[in-house]
């Protein structure tokens, strides 16, 4: 494998929009106190919280969501993504249950899954079939706020490109229905199949974004702005754009941890400069590899297609992006977290690890738990 050569890669200029606001949504897994599968009761979990935090329900029973507030620094989404976890967790228990960060369920459940009783669910699930039985997988969301759509479709081109290393890092799903995939990420494997999924096309404005977006909905890959399911998109519902690449982290801080990269990667976006265009043979086969083999393992340079070392694929994401990240204050967090990283391994290794010890998938499940 050769050297990372990040050489085409446009460099980030030295002055930044620090005041970028960034939220993150969190996806979890509810599981049986007692045999570890899952538990499709997130309509009563739910039904405990008392409306301080934002909590919500997700396409199937089995899962449960939390969204932060509009946060101005780490300090501020590590405190709600904190507080998020513990109050889902406390209102899991007394249904006899415990919430899991995990991409995939480690243990089996009911296929097809039972979905939220919702009308959009019922009607997703009507008109795309046997799709929604892979849906019961849960990722992390980080949305950053932009001053307008312009601004926007720049900085998702600017995400574009390093998606297949926040994929990377993030990777959090080896396990899936009793079984090991062979892949770090299955969760995004899953997802892939979605005709309204996978890494956007490269955007030369506002209203090829928006022509792009149409073409889905008129052809019926998406009933609507909603289901534009791509890795990264504007916000149908928010002045933000939304990243959406990664599987739910594993901890609190890991998910602090991408949060301040995308933020970085946008501010640079924001700034003017130009990003570069990764061809979407290369991004397809890249996301491919950074599912298969996680932080471990190999990735794809942009610039070359070559294989590299993932993990010297994440420093140069780092090293690229550290003018953006020291302007607002979150240089010192991602080199601590991403040293961490590399050394303790991604979420897919460690619960591998879990699974060698005893060849028990329950010890993987007790490890989730511990870990959320």
């Amino acid at each position: 494998m050769s050297e990372v050569d990040i050489s085409a890669l446009p460099r980030p200029r030295a002055e930044f929009d620090t005041a970028l606001s960034v939220g993150v949504e969190e996806e979890f897994l509810l599981v049986d106190a007692t045999t570890g599968e899952l538990s499709p009761v997130a309509a009563e979990v739910l039904g405990g919280a008392d409306g301080v935090l934002d909590l919500q329900s997700e396409m199937t029973r089995y899962q449960v969501e939390s969204a932060t507030a509009v946060c101005r620094s780490m300090d501020e989404v590590r405190d709600q993504l904190v507080l998020s976890r513990r109050a889902l967790g406390d209102l899991a228990k007394g249904h006899g249950a415990r919430i899991v960060a995990t991409g995939t369920p480690v243990l089996g459940g009911i296929r097809p899954p039972p979905l939220t009783d919702r009308q959009r669910y019922r009607d997703i699930s009507q008109r795309y079939g046997s799709l929604v039985d892979a849906l019961t997988i849960c990722g992390c969301h980080v949305h950053v706020g932009i001053p307008d759509e312009e601004t926007g479709v720049q900085i998702s081109n600017h995400l574009r490109q390093w998606l297949p290393v926040l994929l990377s890092i993030s990777a959090n799903s080896p396990f899936s229905e009793g079984r090991d995939t062979g892949y770090a990420s299955w969760r995004y494997l899953s997802w892939s199949p979605w005709p309204s999924a996978g890494a956007p096309p490269w955007f030369a404005s506002a209203e090829d974004y928006h022509l792009g977006t149409r073409t889905l909905r008129t052809s019926g890959a998406a009933m609507d702005t909603g289901m534009v399911y791509w890795d990264v998109r504007l916000s149908a519902n928010h002045p933000t754009v939304e990243l959406r690449v990664c599987d739910v982290a594993a901890t609190v801080e890991e998910a602090v941890l991408v949060a301040a990269l995308v933020r970085g990667i946008a501010a640079v976006g924001a700034s003017g400069v130009a990003a570069f265009p990764v061809s979407e043979l290369v991004l397809r086969t890249a996301l491919w590899r950074s599912a298969r083999d996680g932080v471990e393992g190999a990735g794809v340079e942009p610039r070359s297609g070559r294989l590299v070392a993932a993990a010297d694929l994440v420093r140069a994401l780092v090293d690229w992006v550290r003018p953006a990240l020291r302007a607002s204050g979150d240089e010192a967090l991602v080199d601590d977290g991403v040293g961490r990283l590399l050394v303790d391994g991604g979420g897919a290794a460690r619960q591998r690890r879990a699974f060698a010890r005893r060849g028990e998938l329950g010890d993987v499940v007790e490890m989730l738990v511990a870990q959320t």
